[in-house]
């Protein structure tokens, strides 16, 4: 079948030569064209995402047009007015972004879809803050985080600026399995789409209002105002869309000593100073670290190419620490709260969310201070989803998951990087009038908690056309034969968050979530161990979430569970 489909493809009127040239050279490669057209790239929540190239599972113009148009029936669907509201369309810096987000525009222009589009690369935060600003019944993002160079992506958002429900992505999914994907596609000349006022380009103004409404997130500017005049922030954004707002909202609340890593300002898709353009990697550092080491520079903060994650090291004891996911989810939700109750802002009804895989130290925290505190399944679309469920009877102060992703308030639903390296920095400014580093403030949180905590994300890459079987295996041999016992340490109890149902020393018990792919064992020291297949890479994750008397006891565990982990690799 996949060989049909790639004559078909080869054949395609719609094909450039370049486009048809590609296929022919891989004419007598099975392996890679079983590779390119054995299934479409799956349509979730999150859109589509991929490796660039021409295949019915690759990124290229014909699969995002494709999408489009079943995304474009869909909004239409809703009626006249959604359609006249339109989409917001953003992009970031990789390879074939801008067109991409051309050809989107200019399908949804030809289904009378009405479209804003930023004219330069923009934030994933600030379309998700643009999708209710300008009233938009939905949006589109072109990107793919920060996957390498080769992947790029399509994001989907609905109208309160998250991304797209399930009940929507399903529908969109099913549309596409109906049309074809080159004579189902209605498309247009995107200059002539402008011209007829189909497609709007946003001005500044849509950068300035963004940027407000990051700035009100501010807490406490005073403690910025007391060391300004000696405290430095190496920068970089490598060379993604954070280059230009995070720097202005970082001086705008005060902060005079701003260095930017020079080579990594400028806007590349090939990420050519990085291995890989991820904030969780430290080696992507590197140069960061150079600039701050010359320096003496306080703090590193960086920002992956959509800027909705971020990352940073602190100065401590005269050398730089990276701070982990987990840990700044702490620090920030420990910052705000304390922040906040200073400055008499904090609400009654304040509530807290984290993912099921994030460390249960900022549960603790939230509970200590009375936070209501919730958990959901990994994934911004759910703790937007909890936010907006929650409604007036709770305000969401902070959201996170391990992943370095957070999201301060609710005024942006999505991982947002913006406001988190503004609240990053004036955090640490908080701490230094202290007299402490963001490394002694976590401290400080152990010890009022009484318990140490130390966490770990394993990657299990399996790649390649076998590696979704091979995923949904290891999966399913963890169901029918769970492990009694992982570290040395025994099971106590198994959550299957597939079927929401639990079983502890043999009792059954129904869970408040259910039908995600994700399997838990919490150990007899309250080490929680889960396994996660990745709804966007090639690769299940495993999480190490250890608890203990003190930080070796913890670094232990959490060793024992990696050799145990290590053996799921098959």
């Amino acid at each position: 079948m996949y060989r049909e489909t790639y004559e078909n493809w080869r054949l395609a009127k719609a094909l450039t030569p370049e486009e048809r040239a590609e296929l022919d050279a891989i004419a007598s490669d099975d392996q890679e064209i079983k590779e390119r057209f054995h299934a479409p790239l799956a349509f979730g929540t999150a859109g589509l995402r991929g490796i660039m190239g021409m295949g019915l599972a690759r990124m290229n113009v014909h699969v995002i047009r494709h999408a489009t148009q079943g995304f474009a029936e869909v909004i239409s669907a809703e009626g006249e007015a959604a359609a006249k509201a339109g989409v917001v369309i953003a992009y970031d810096c990789r390879i074939n972004s801008d067109l991409f987000a051309k050809e989107a525009a200019s399908v949804m222009a030809a289904n009378g879809v009405h479209v804003r589009i930023f004219p330069d690369m923009r934030p994933t935060p600030q379309l998700s803050f643009a999708i209710p600003r300008y009233g938009a019944t939905a949006g589109i993002n072109i990107t793919a985080s920060h996957n390498p160079p080769a992947y790029n992506g399509y994001k989907v958002y609905w109208s309160d600026g998250a991304q797209l429900p399930t009940s929507f992505a399903k529908v969109v999914a099913a549309r596409m399995a109906e049309i074809d994907l080159f004579a189902g596609v209605k498309t247009m000349d995107y200059q002539t789409a402008i011209d007829e006022g189909r497609i709007t380009i946003l001005g500044p103004e849509a950068d300035e209002e963004f940027l407000e409404a990051v700035l009100n997130e501010s807490v406490d500017q005073g403690s910025v105002a007391k060391v300004a005049d000696t405290f430095k922030i190496v920068y970089t954004p490598f060379h993604g869309t954070g280059r230009i707002v995070v720097p202005e909202a970082l001086r705008r609340i005060g902060f005079q000593h701003i260095l930017p890593v020079a080579a990594q300002m400028v806007p590349d898709g090939t990420f050519a100073t990085v291995k890989s353009p991820n904030p969780e990697d430290p080696e992507g550092f590197t140069l960061a670290l150079e600039l701050a080491r010359a320096n003496k520079a306080e703090l590193i903060i960086g920002t992956d190419p959509d800027t909705d994650r971020v990352g940073a090291m602190v100065r401590h004891n005269g050398d730089y620490q990276m701070i982990s996911g987990n840990q700044m989810g702490v620090l920030l939700l420990g910052y705000l709260i304390a922040a906040k109750k200073v400055a008499g802002t904090l609400p009654q009804n304040a509530a807290f969310i984290q993912s099921i895989v994030s460390t249960e130290m900022s549960m603790d925290i939230a509970k200590r201070e009375g936070l209501a505190a919730y958990k959901t399944f990994t994934g911004f679309k759910n703790m937007a989803e909890k936010a907006t469920a929650l409604g007036d009877s709770k305000t969401v102060i902070f959201s996170y998951e391990e992943s370095y992703g957070y999201m301060i308030g609710t005024f942006v639903k999505d991982k947002d990087a913006v406001t988190a390296s503004l609240i990053i920095a004036e955090m640490a400014a908080w701490y230094k009038t202290r007299g402490m580093t963001l490394i002694d403030g976590l401290e400080e949180h152990f010890q009022t908690l009484g318990r140490y905590y130390e966490e770990h994300t394993l990657n299990l890459v399996m790649p390649g056309y076998d590696g979704l079987q091979k995923m949904q295996a290891l999966m399913d041999t963890l169901r029918t034969s769970p492990p009694t016992e992982i570290g040395g340490q025994q099971v106590v109890t198994i959550c299957d968050y597939q079927s929401g149902k639990s079983t502890t020393n043999g009792v059954e018990n129904a869970m408040e979530l259910s039908g995600s792919n994700v399997l838990g064992f919490t150990l007899a020291d309250g080490t929680n161990f889960l396994v996660r297949p990745s709804g966007t890479e090639p690769k299940v994750k495993v999480y190490i979430l250890a608890q203990g008397k003190d930080r070796a006891a913890c670094q232990e565990t959490v060793r024992r569970c990696e050799v145990y982990a290590e053996t799921l690799r098959g």
